[in-house]
């Protein structure tokens, strides 16, 4: 990590998480969404993904009609992302993310210059692989790449998730 990311890193952890996004209803990003327990929805079309996610009532759009991901994208907690398919593998690219979210529920962050390369993969019929790369100069001196499972949920349907319905966590969260 650089040195501002490494010393921030230590104070979310030194606080145990207490400003971790998502204990306060906002948004936990990408790649945390695809690490949490809750399943997601894929919705393909022959031009776009559509992900939903149940944690947060989040979604995400995945673009497949040619264009490349944005140099200049409006910075936002999902990020803007354009995909193509390698075989049967589908690869996302993504940028224009705000420096808002977490990298993981440990606290890594990261800045606006976030790129993440996601590759989705089905052995077979049950399990997908993801497998992410991520690239921020500002925050990490390489890029670094970590691996995530999933499995099909062929009978289960995405409920929302109300984060603020009766939410009396937060003002326990106090940190050192």
């Amino acid at each position: 990590m650089q040195p501002w990311a490494a010393d921030l890193y230590q104070r979310r952890s030194a606080n145990f998480g207490k400003d971790f996004p998502g204990a306060r209803c906002l948004p936990i990003g990408i790649p945390l969404s695809i690490a949490t327990p809750y399943p997601f929805k894929v919705v393909q079309t022959s031009d776009l993904i559509v992900i939903i996610y149940e944690t947060g009532n989040l979604f995400r759009q995945i673009y497949l009609d040619g264009r490349k991901p944005l140099a200049d994208a409006q910075p936002t907690w999902m990020g803007y992302s354009a995909g193509h398919w390698e075989g049967n593998t589908l690869v996302v690219e993504s940028s224009g993310f705000n420096e808002k979210t977490w990298l993981d529920a440990r606290g890594h962050p990261h800045s606006e210059s976030l790129r993440l390369t996601e590759a989705y993969s089905r052995p077979d019929v049950g399990p997908l692989n993801i497998r992410i790369t991520v690239d921020d100069p500002k925050a990490y001196k390489k890029p670094w790449t970590a691996s995530i499972g999933a499995r099909l949920l062929t009978d289960t349907d995405v409920m929302e998730s109300i984060c603020d319905e009766d939410e009396k966590d937060a003002r326990h969260l106090v940190g050192k």
